[in-house]
């Protein structure tokens, strides 16, 4: 359970002890001018508290808010970068190709993918394009059409990651950790693994699965400790009560 801050605590401490004495004797009742009074002392107490716990509850709101928030951002982020890697890449191959150097254009993507036939890297980067955009329903089934239509792809683990993400940001959390955990499995080195435990756990702390949530963070600082996932993994354990 989450413990309220310690000047909410002393205050709530002060208020007990407050309505405490104002109960204990008619003696002590005279003086704050009589048990009328001390009643209505009491009842503004009890409002005092019952504020200072509404106070509490809010912050705490507020912080999973900007926490969620947050997270949609960098998913829209990454989807930006690996769009403008792309872009460079291509402009890299094309130089190349122009200046009359032969060879493999090289890899697509940030995400470590092969080489990918041009009407796959469409598909894919046209899915990429709707999440960028924000428009996570339509990402999830974007990428779920790509991995049915190109299920030997090269791009299969990106696909799959960024369909997990999407289910995550539709707050399909279930479904997100099952697509999320059989990339994970297929492609534990891929460079964006480490990133889909990070969305797993954040699945499992909006399910209310604290206990998982901490074994997933555990894996990543263990498993993938050369990464930035593991030092916001490290982050997100100081703050798992």
């Amino acid at each position: 359970m989450t413990r309220l801050p310690l000047p909410f605590q002393r205050r709530l401490c002060l208020a007990a002890l407050l309505c405490t004495t104002m109960l204990a004797s008619p003696a002590q009742a005279q003086f704050f001018g009589g048990d009328d009074e001390a009643r209505q002392a009491i009842l503004k107490l009890r409002q005092e508290v019952d504020a200072l716990r509404t106070e509490g509850q809010r912050g705490r709101l507020q912080l999973a808010n900007q926490i969620e928030a947050q997270q949609h951002q960098i998913m829209q982020m990454r989807g930006r970068l690996e769009t403008l890697e792309k872009q460079v890449s291509d402009l890299r191959r094309n130089a190349g190709l122009a200046s009359g150097q032969a060879g493999s254009p090289g890899p697509n993507t940030s995400d470590g993918n092969g080489s990918a036939s041009g009407a796959e890297q469409t598909a894919y980067d046209q899915a990429i394009e709707v999440f960028r955009r924000g428009d996570y329903s339509a990402a999830a089934q974007a990428m779920s059409a790509f991995i049915q239509q190109y299920p030997g792809s090269s791009l299969i683990p990106s696909a799959q990651f960024y369909w997990g993400s999407s289910l995550y940001a539709t707050k399909e959390y279930r479904s997100a950790i099952q697509r999320l955990e059989a990339m994970v499995s297929a492609a534990p080195r891929h460079p964006r693994a480490a990133d889909a435990l990070l969305v797993i756990a954040g699945c499992q702390i909006e399910l209310g699965d604290r206990s998982a949530a901490r074994t997933t963070l555990q894996r990543i600082t263990r498993d993938y400790a050369d990464t930035p996932a593991a030092n916001t993994a490290h982050d997100r354990l100081q703050l798992l009560p």
